[in-house]
């Protein structure tokens, strides 16, 4: 399969061991003070190397990659961490924008171009200062606005959040936040979550509100009676939303699976579902009740029915000419959620799970002990992302720690890089400065999305063992 194959497919996140284990030697960094980065308390060492930690051209899928870093920069960066291309004030988060649907365009993405401090209930209720979404836009490669919609938005603000996509017809998706009453709820007000579909003049031609299909989610009676009355007005927090695209299900006549129709997930609720793009109805849903994770072995047996997702990011249907093309493939922080909340191991670390959609099966997984840490050594409880790429491998955003990596079916890590442009502020309470370098999501960017003459590296890095990775130590 060539790239841009991969591209058209693509819906464009081990050395298992994450900074709290101190990920491998950066070959491309030097060993002095000013490229070992010291951050403020958090659950991971205080230094550590950031930028391509481990890389091997050979076994590893080839591209570029594409990030918001603590910077509001849009990064695009080869494997061996080379900055290739940047996208000034892009926001948090950035999506590319697929050729096919884009009229060939080349280096296009999705960025928020301005944002609005919120005034407590007036934007976001229950919450003080908080910065919403007013315009989103389209930035072509040299960074110059070539679409955006926001103005002829209810009360002149997108409010976008999480997701977007370009449709084949020209058309964006726009996932957003609209403030109104849904009824049989206790709060006045909710942060319910909505689609638009946008055509290029910024008029909104459709749209979907979660609160209209509350009852189509799959949740119980009692769960209904927790959910209307939660005190917490992002009572879903769906933080995903993807076109199905092509595929063998919808071929074989499943028209669950149309490829026009909608896939989201709530992580707040632990459930994943599919919109009927002409009815507005769901139909399909896995969650948002599960049987429990089997302990020892048992929940690392293949095939099984699904357990206890918590807490999940970036569901998607794998496209078409990838490998496990058809199945879902979701990113399961094993974060706090559910109605009730879930029951969630102590010490337990977060998974990949691809799943088969009809039969509801883990037909594979990622976990730590897939590269053979403990389960906790892969974890990220909130935000993240996951891929398939053509040769097979899997790529995971470990978006907790800024890790974004690259591993084999069989769990082997043939790339790893964690994001060096963190985010500086200052805490609320006591005034310290601090800094962190999570990452919402990044996104394997093939080689041919670029404009002809950009030049990228391939160069292998190959890691010292753990055990002797010291810092210089200054004689007595």
């Amino acid at each position: 399969m060539t790239q841009i194959t991969f591209f058209k497919k693509q819906y464009l996140k081990p050395f298992a061991k994450r900074k709290n284990a101190l990920p491998a030697w950066n070959q491309t960094l030097m060993l002095t003070a000013g490229t070992l980065l010291t951050l403020t308390a958090s659950a991971s060492p205080s230094v550590y190397p950031t930028g391509t930690t481990r890389y091997d051209p050979a076994k590893a899928f080839n591209s570029f990659v594409l990030f918001s870093g603590g910077d509001n920069i849009a990064h695009l960066i080869d494997l061996n961490g080379h900055s290739v291309h940047e996208w000034k004030d892009a926001g948090a988060h950035s999506t590319l924008i697929d050729p096919a649907v884009n009229g060939g365009k080349l280096g296009h993405i999705f960025v928020a171009l301005e944002t609005a401090e919120g005034k407590g209930t007036d934007l976001i209720p229950g919450q003080v200062n908080r910065k919403i979404t007013k315009t989103i836009g389209e930035l072509d490669w040299e960074g110059k606005t070539v679409w955006s919609f926001g103005d002829k938005a209810p009360n002149g603000a997108a409010q976008q959040h999480h997701d977007w996509a370009r449709l084949p017809n020209g058309n964006t998706v726009v996932l957003t936040n609209l403030i109104h009453s849904i009824k049989g709820f206790k709060l006045p007000k909710l942060l319910d979550d909505v689609i638009y579909e946008v055509n290029p003049a910024g008029d909104i031609v459709w749209q979907w509100k979660a609160g209209d299909h509350v009852s189509e989610f799959g949740f119980k009676p009692e769960q209904l009676k927790l959910l209307r009355a939660s005190t917490d007005a992002d009572y879903l927090h769906v933080n995903n939303l993807k076109v199905i695209g092509s595929n063998h299900w919808f071929a074989a006549g499943d028209n669950r699976f149309n490829p026009e129709n909608l896939l989201i997930d709530a992580r707040n609720a632990n459930f994943i579902a599919i919109i009927d793009k002409k009815t507005g109805k769901v139909v399909w849903s896995l969650g948002p009740n599960y049987p429990a994770i089997p302990k020892g072995a048992d929940g690392r047996k293949l095939p099984r029915p699904v357990d206890q997702i918590a807490g999940q990011h970036d569901a998607h249907i794998i496209p078409e000419e990838l490998p496990g093309a058809g199945n879902l493939l979701v990113f399961d922080n094993q974060g706090p959620s559910g109605y009730p909340p879930a029951a969630l191991p102590i010490t337990g670390g977060s998974r990949i799970l691809e799943i088969d959609p009809v039969k509801k099966e883990v037909v594979w997984q990622y976990t730590g002990e897939s590269s053979g840490g403990p389960g906790w050594s892969f974890r990220s409880t909130h935000i993240s992302a996951v891929r398939r790429l053509p040769n097979g491998n899997t790529f995971i955003d470990e978006g907790q720690s800024g890790r974004l990596f690259q591993v084999t079916p069989a769990g082997e890590i043939v790339w790893e890089y964690v994001n060096p442009y963190f985010r500086k502020g200052k805490d609320q309470l006591t005034g310290r400065e601090t800094a962190n370098n999570q990452l919402y999501r990044g996104q394997p960017v093939p080689y041919e999305w670029v404009p002809a003459g950009t030049t990228h590296s391939e160069k292998a890095v190959v890691p010292p063992h753990l055990s002797q990775f010291h810092l210089p130590v200054v004689a007595p």
